[in-house]
């Protein structure tokens, strides 16, 4: 709204001159006397702007992806990318000497292993030691599969599944050299597994780093998400978006858990499958082209 002050002999001048001014839509909020003089505050409702209009393209996509109404509404402003920034929160890991421990959780197949072993790769290629260590003693096959990585890396696999045995473990961190730790799958509803859980980054000093894949229905990922930040996740490692085709899951988790954004599994490779995350890297992922599945002959 648009406030001025008009002042003259009397209150037939001083109407003259809003109306000159403002026009005839012009509101009277006030009038009084100053002086000898009339002084009038006056006001002119702004224009209704026209909404903007939609992109139909961008619209289609999200929809595509599932992405829920309440944050695609988000999306539909501006460019993509900002739109994005704006909504999500993105961030990197700190893998630098000294930092924190990163725990790695998830529910069982989120992809946790293949991350640790991805970062692990990731560190050693830049010239760093990783202390890599798995607390994951229920899945069978779990140690072995994170061996075969550290073993072609170089790097020592320590197995501590359990809050002493970790302990133990981290004392042989050397020079503050990055710490991983594969977490064992997780169902961040029941109560025993949850206490596992924050025993393990309570012990660590850990930053707790959910690992979920793409694809999941976006209520699901949501509520996944919620559940493991109630256990300390604040970051979020998107695993699959090669494979999956909607992405609205991994939009919800992140708004959902309030987490924050930061690699994406984006292919097979151990040097390559794991990306920084960014608003570009979704944006493109979220406009591909995705044609519909055609169905093969019978």
């Amino acid at each position: 709204m648009r406030l001025k002050l008009y002042r003259a002999a009397g209150m037939a001048a001083a109407m003259a001159r809003v109306r000159a001014e403002l026009g005839a839509d012009a509101l009277i909020l006030a009038s009084r006397r100053v002086g000898g003089e009339v002084e009038i505050t006056a006001a002119l409702e702004p224009e209704e702007q026209p909404p903007m209009p939609a992109d139909p393209a961008r619209l289609a996509a999200l929809r595509f992806h599932a992405v829920p109404e309440a944050l695609r509404n988000g999306l539909m402003r501006g460019r993509l990318v900002e739109a994005l920034a704006g909504t999500v929160q993105f961030g990197a890991l700190d893998l630098g000497l000294g930092a924190r421990p990163l725990l790695l959780v998830g529910p069982p197949g989120a992809g946790k292993t293949l991350s640790v072993a991805r970062l692990a790769t990731r560190l050693v290629m830049a010239g760093q030691s990783p202390l890599v260590i798995t607390a994951d003693g229920r899945r069978a096959g779990a140690t072995e599969q994170l061996a075969a990585f550290t073993r072609l890396l170089g790097v020592n696999l320590i197995v501590a599944s359990h809050p002493v045995t970790l302990a133990r473990a981290l004392a042989q961190r050397t020079a503050g050299a990055p710490v991983l730790i594969d977490a064992p799958g997780t169902d961040p509803f029941d109560p025993p597994q949850r206490e596992e859980i924050a025993a393990l980054a309570a012990i660590a000093d850990a930053a707790t780093v959910l690992v979920l894949p793409a694809g999941l229905d976006a209520n699901e990922a949501a509520d996944m998400a919620a559940g493991f930040a109630g256990i300390g996740a604040r970051m979020l490692v998107a695993t699959r978006l090669d494979m999956a085709r909607r992405l609205g899951g991994v939009l919800s988790a992140a708004v959902g858990g309030k987490l924050v954004l930061v690699e994406a599994g984006i292919g097979p490779g151990a040097a390559d499958g794991l990306v920084p995350m960014t608003p570009a890297l979704l944006a493109a992922r979220l406009t591909e082209t995705t044609p519909p599945m055609t169905e093969h002959p019978r």
